[in-house]
């Protein structure tokens, strides 16, 4: 059958996106393929088309619960019910009732977690699967802008299940990322599908403003007049929760928070409501970055400057799925940059930690089957926050162990060489606001991507009209009682993010 009759008789479309086809042929044909395809161009279609085909499983390492919960959403408003997601989601009760009927699932979601986990190995060991799916697949490289450890041992679960027909699937990869990706799965005879991450009905504007105060008028400002629904991302918890009141409360808008401090149900309702139209408005962490299957996002708003160039063109590509125009504004103040660097240098354990940490480990001699083993009271004690202590645990692990002093030093050296990239990318992202040429000709360049032809509407330094993204209705209500209010509100936001 023609993949274009299958395409229409399941999922209703009538015709490819760019890079789709090629990726599922490759699929069909046995070959390994790592793709990166541009945001919004629907990778999933490139594993659930061929999973229709394909006699065995279809497992797919997803990374986020909202990722995982979109894609099964999505499969049953296609009529297929043979999916199921083992996440957190699922109480103890209904996981072990997942695990006795695994056999009976079509298309099996799993967070790189759980795959540490020997018994669900073992399940997943006992099934025939004909294609493993490791979606965000930067996360795997440790130059990704979202490294996650547990997915830099994807390539020895493959081995483990009989190396099985794989796909990578990525939106925005360095080619030192790409190459880690292939080499880390160990597919390097894979076929490469690798697109523009181009999106040109994304138009580029910074601006430049005074101070935090001016800051949060101006996000007030723009949210009354733009056409909706957007996004508005922010890297403090604190600050979105504060803005999505004020939006609401005002009468802005529609609007509420997302971020991960909330419970998962919570998560689920607000991104449900977002994208059935009930939300004109999300006021969002990082959180809210991947799972959003919205066609029809006007604009993305940054309040913050992004830690790098990659996680800031995966949330600005929420926008204009629908191929319609759309808008992605990142607003600058002076010293931005230091709540990024603050971050970035949170989320790793400090060299002082790591003396204190060998210290003690040197006291305890705590040991088992030979491995170093690290107890949570030492967690605790050294003040190490979850990302911290995760890392920790994973290198020790992973890494061999022939002395405390040499493993000490291996840890402090990889310790040093993340947060020196962490850092290279944040001077990136502040030279790409700073910068005085296209915009999108300076992000394709650091993707090593091929500018080909000029887009218009593109960037604010190209021209770009602000008012053509504006709604026809302006709801611009802000008195002069309103804006000292806002300046008040402004105050404690730029308080409360840099004590976070």
């Amino acid at each position: 059958m023609e993949l274009e009759i299958l395409l229409k008789k399941h999922f209703g479309y009538d015709s490819f996106k760019i890079g789709q086809k090629e990726v599922i042929t490759s699929i069909l044909a046995g070959t390994h393929t790592f793709a990166m395809l541009p945001t919004g161009t629907g990778k999933s279609l490139c594993y659930q088309l061929p999973g229709l085909i394909l006699k065995g499983h279809i497992l797919i390492i997803s990374p986020l619960l909202s990722l995982m919960q979109d894609q099964v959403e999505q499969f049953k408003r296609f009529g297929e019910k043979r999916v199921v997601a083992l996440n957190s989601f699922l109480t103890q009760e209904e996981k072990n009732s997942v695990l006795r009927q695994l056999k009976k699932y079509k298309f099996i979601f799993i967070s790189p977690e759980m795959l540490s986990v020997p018994f669900i190995i073992r399940k997943l060991g006992e099934l025939s699967i004909s294609l493993f799916v490791v979606d965000e697949a930067h996360c795997i490289s440790q130059w990704g802008y979202d490294f996650r450890p547990d997915y830099s041992k994807l390539g020895d679960i493959r081995q483990h299940l009989g190396d099985p027909l794989t796909l990578a699937l990525t939106a925005t990869a360095t080619k030192q990322v790409r190459n880690d990706i292939i080499q880390s799965l160990g597919i390097e005879n894979c076929r490469k599908v690798e697109s523009t991450i181009d999106r040109p009905n994304i138009a580029f504007k910074v601006e430049k403003i005074a101070d935090y105060n001016n800051k949060h008028y101006r996000v007030v400002e723009l949210v009354s007049k733009l056409q909706k629904p957007g996004i508005i991302y922010f890297s403090s918890k604190k600050s979105a929760e504060q803005m999505a009141s004020l939006l609401a409360e005002k009468g802005i808008c529609r609007t509420m928070a997302y971020h991960g401090g909330q419970d998962p149900d919570t998560r689920v309702l607000i991104q449900q409501q977002f994208i059935h139209g009930q939300l004109d408005v999300i006021c969002a962490t990082s959180a809210f970055g991947m799972g959003v299957n919205k066609e029809n996002i006007r604009f993305i708003i940054h309040y913050h400057l992004p830690m790098q160039i990659e996680s800031y063109l995966q949330e600005i590509g929420r926008a204009g799925r629908d191929g319609e125009l759309s808008i992605a504004i990142l607003l600058y103040s002076p010293g931005d940059e230091y709540l990024p660097i603050q971050l970035a240098e949170g989320e790793l354990p400090s060299e002082e930690q790591i003396d204190w940490l060998f210290s003690k480990l040197e006291q305890e001699e705590d040991y088992m089957d030979g491995k170093l083993q690290l107890n949570n009271h030492l967690r605790e004690l050294g003040g190490f926050n979850e990302i911290q202590w995760r890392i920790l645990k994973d290198l020790i692990n992973d890494a061999p162990q022939d002395s405390q002093v040499e493993l000490q030093k291996t840890i402090q050296l990889f310790l040093k060489k993340r947060l020196t990239a962490k850092m290279n990318n944040i001077y990136q992202m502040k030279a790409w606001v700073e910068s005085n040429v296209c915009r999108r000709e300076f992000i394709l360049d650091y993707f090593d991507d091929e500018f080909t032809k000029k887009v218009i509407p593109c960037c604010d330094q190209c021209g770009l009209q602000l008012k053509d993204y504006h709604s026809s209705i302006d709801q611009s209500k802000t008195t002069t009682n309103e804006l000292s209010w806002m300046e008040y509100l402004g105050k404690i936001l730029m308080k409360n993010e840099l004590s976070e």
